[in-house]
């Protein structure tokens, strides 16, 4: 037989929550931004007023002129306002575009500063940290940004502080990696007041996903075939992605993380079917691939950024790799944005 009482978890997340008072957040969608990015930060927010029973949380979807605007998959969204015409917000998330725009982003830029002036916290949903960024705003704060674009944003802002982890809290500066990481971030903040862990738990519950901490860091390159159960494995693969610029033998890494060079060369060779050295060079070539599609520098900094001390055997390995030469894959690669 039904019962009319809440299940507990409900009682549990929407007790004392119906006199809040209204928070409103702005997602500024930029021309070719992240249609994920945006689902799994809004989505979260939607949840958590349907278990308040009440809309503490306000969200606006923004565009630089109000036009509709569209995603990196095609998919088209209309805002509800412009920059033009948005009033003040709580917060604001840049929901980033990819690729990244370098020009014809001042009057962003001028409505960011705006923002923060009026003391708005700020965020960055994928690419979304580049945009902070470029307005200043990010100086003096901790953030993140999706791994393909560190680069990026170091080579352009130096002093940055930029981690590798899925999410940044920074005091007021809310910033993550791209795919479905605004989600953790999301959850996160959802913990903290208006909201509550308990409120933050059901939200997770409702979406069916687990909770991911701020601790975590971005999975890439050959990291995502690594299970759980490999942690030594995940390790020495760390060192490899943090030691590209200089290299580190294959016993320095085996004695890093502990294990005999021969258990290290099994692991590599039943886990994925390549030897250390030829995962190691894997990564740096897939650092220079980025290195060349995401910034503009040189092929010789490239390739001494990549551990490689001379341009043939760079170029000779990265053709080996990519079936492509290092300078005629970035000019497709260009052509085709």
């Amino acid at each position: 037989m039904p019962s009319s009482v809440d299940p507990p978890s409900k009682k549990h997340a929407n007790a004392g929550m119906h006199d809040l008072r209204v928070m409103r957040v702005g997602f500024l969608l930029l021309e070719n931004f992240s249609l994920i990015a945006l689902g799994t930060a809004v989505d979260p927010l939607r949840i958590a007023n349907m278990l308040i029973e009440r809309t503490v949380y306000e969200y606006e979807l923004i565009g630089a002129s109000g036009d509709v605007v569209r995603s990196s998959d095609g998919i088209r969204v209309l805002p509800d306002t412009s920059i033009k015409e948005a009033g003040r917000f709580d917060a604001v998330f840049v929901v980033g575009p990819n690729p990244i725009p370098r020009k014809g982003i001042g009057a962003i830029m001028d409505w960011l500063r705006l923002q923060a002036r009026h003391g708005s916290a700020l965020g960055g949903l994928d690419t979304g940290s580049y945009f902070l960024a470029r307005a200043g705003l990010l100086n003096g704060y901790r953030c993140t940004i999706h791994w393909e674009d560190q680069d990026v944003l170091l080579e352009q802002f130096p002093k940055l502080t930029v981690s590798n982890r899925l999410y940044e809290v920074d005091r007021d500066r809310y910033t993550c990696s791209g795919g479905v990481a605004p989600l953790d971030l999301m959850v996160h903040l959802l913990g903290l007041p208006p909201g509550s862990p308990s409120l933050a738990a059901r939200v997770l519950e409702l979406l069916v996903a687990e909770r991911r901490g701020h601790e975590e860091r971005q999975m890439t390159s050959l990291r995502r075939y690594v299970g759980e159960e490999h942690a030594k494995l995940d390790e020495a693969l760390q060192v490899m992605e943090s030691n590209v610029e200089e290299t580190m033998s294959v016993a320095e890494i085996a004695s890093f993380v502990k294990v005999s060079q021969r258990q290290l060369e099994r692991w590599f060779r039943e886990c994925l079917g390549k030897t250390p050295a030829q995962a190691y060079l894997e990564i740096r070539l897939l650092r220079a691939r980025q290195l060349l599609y995401r910034t503009g520098l040189p092929l010789e900094q490239v390739c001494a950024r990549t551990g490689f001390t001379s341009l043939t055997h760079f170029s000779t390995r990265y053709k080996a790799q990519f079936a492509n030469s290092p300078i005629a894959d970035r000019r497709r690669y260009q052509k085709a944005l």
